[in-house]
């Protein structure tokens, strides 16, 4: 067995698994509040927020 047959064994493998666990996750099995929705939805934006920041400073720091 060669090291590339070797390589595309382990990563065809390892994208199975994370198939697998999509499809088994795929539908929630808990029910969410409203409250909770709202509660994710901000999480979401806060962090688009937080990686807008980053993005901000990091091009500041190249151009100068």
């Amino acid at each position: 067995m060669s090291l590339g047959h070797a390589f595309h064994v382990m990563v065809v493998r390892n994208v199975n698994k994370v198939r697998a666990i999509n499809r088994r996750y795929a539908k929630p099995r808990l029910v969410m509040s409203p409250t909770v929705r709202w509660a994710l939805l901000f999480l979401r934006i806060y962090i688009f927020f937080l990686m807008g920041l980053i993005g901000y400073k990091f091009f500041t720091l190249v151009v100068k």
